[in-house]
């Protein structure tokens, strides 16, 4: 069965790269069908469940992980449910609409929405699709690792953001299966949604109060176990960014690669736009300049309006 994702292109970033004083390549998930990375693991755990006699798909997000599971329901002609809080757009919910997936309204949080979409897959006896958390999320999550080591030699660094974790854990499988284990990984994470952050100073998972900030879709009040002990077990330095940091390098990137991302996916720009010091120590392992790739994740919730408001907030 053909892949739900694309291969996205890595592009060099020869501002960015002038700025950093390094190779700063960007692998451009915002490419995707559905607007961010999630595709690629929520469309494999969708295939493979259909394949294993899934009769409906049922998903707990109001982000772009919805948008994914409606984008794979409809091809694969596979009813599918998304259950999403109470904050989520309009938008979002038409978009998921437009794919032909039933959208319920529960809940003020996640972790509410969660429950609820756990409870309706075991009632109606439909796989559950986790906005993160599946081995299988994260098999396809490691492609992106596969279509880099395809186009250029092995990077110093990758950096990306982080919300429940998956792209982590992808990432790390992804370098731990191209032989790449010794390339350090920046995991970003905004002030209001640092619970890997939290996590790590802590040695163990812990459980933010609540999320706060512009970069909604970065909030996991808890990461996955899993995202925590690769984060152990993988040479992983935690970066936490203000939503100042992540806006401004949402505009940033929109003047200079004519793109539109979320705050989410500012985050790990940010640390190249603010060429913060955990990236100046980078070093490259031959004479040439330090290579670092940002995964470009996405996000569908961004148009001007949006930019406009965001801009507002943090002035």
């Amino acid at each position: 069965m053909k892949d739900l994702h694309i291969r996205t292109p890595l592009i060099e970033s020869l501002s960015l790269s002038e700025r950093c004083k390094k190779r700063v390549y960007l692998k451009m998930e915002n490419m995707q069908p559905t607007g961010a990375f999630k595709i690629r693991g929520i469309g494999l755990l969708c295939q493979e469940g259909k394949r294993d006699g899934a009769r409906c798909f049922v998903s707990s997000s109001g982000g772009n992980a919805g948008i994914a599971a409606a984008y794979a329901g409809s091809k694969l002609h596979v009813p599918t449910t998304i259950f999403v809080p109470t904050t989520t757009a309009a938008d979002f919910r038409q978009q998921m609409e437009l794919y032909g997936a039933e959208v319920s309204i529960v809940g003020d949080v996640w972790d509410e929405t969660h429950e609820k979409a756990l409870g309706f897959a075991r009632k109606v006896g439909g796989l559950y699709i986790s906005p993160f958390d599946h081995p299988l999320i994260w098999k396809g999550h490691a492609s992106v690792i596969d279509e880099i080591a395809l186009e250029i030699d092995k990077p110093d660094a990758i950096v990306l953001s982080v919300g429940g974790g998956g792209l982590l854990c992808g990432v790390v499988e992804g370098l731990w299966r191209n032989d790449w284990q010794d390339v350090p990984v920046l995991a970003v994470e905004t002030e209001g949604t640092a619970s890997l952050a939290t996590s790590l100073k802590q040695g163990r998972l812990v459980t933010l109060d609540k999320i706060t900030g512009i970069a909604k879709t970065l909030g996991a009040k808890t990461v996955a176990k899993e995202a925590l002990e690769r984060a152990q077990q993988h040479p992983v330095q935690s970066v936490v960014v203000t939503d100042r940091e992540a806006v401004e390098a949402c505009v940033e990137f929109a003047n200079g690669h004519q793109c539109l991302v979320e705050p989410a996916c500012g985050a790990s720009l940010s640390v190249a736009y603010g060429n913060r010091d955990v990236l100046k120590k980078i070093e490259s392992q031959t004479e040439a300049l330090a290579t670092v790739v940002i995964i470009v994740c996405g996000g569908i919730g961004v148009d001007l309006e949006r930019m406009r408001e965001w801009t507002s907030a943090i002035c």
